[in-house]
């Protein structure tokens, strides 16, 4: 047996080297890179929808945070009041003012 192993490696020695034999060649180059092109896309249209659910939920926390000052009796920043003349201002102590149902 061992003499069997040794006459393979002794003719596979003697073979000469084709490098087109171990190369990827053109067609390997091309479909390497446009594996890396589809996961580079894959990528950015990642780290884009990762913003706007951060971005979401930014703004969720600013809008409850708005409600529960509204709720507590204070007025969030940036809200329109009846001081500044705004139109949703004035519809807010318009409704204030009206007497509630009991």
């Amino acid at each position: 047996m061992n003499a069997a192993v040794l006459a393979t490696v002794l003719l596979a020695a003697e073979e000469e080297f084709n490098p087109d034999d171990v190369t990827p060649g053109v067609w390997g180059f091309v479909i390497t890179f446009l594996i890396m092109a589809a996961v580079l896309l894959l990528v950015l249209d990642m780290v884009r929808r990762i913003r706007r659910v951060n971005y979401r939920a930014e703004v969720r926390e600013q809008l409850e945070a708005e409600q529960a000052a509204e709720a507590a009796g204070g007025s969030p920043a940036g809200a329109g009041d009846a001081s500044n003349g705004s139109a949703a201002g004035e519809a807010g102590a318009a409704a204030s003012d009206r007497p509630k149902p009991e």
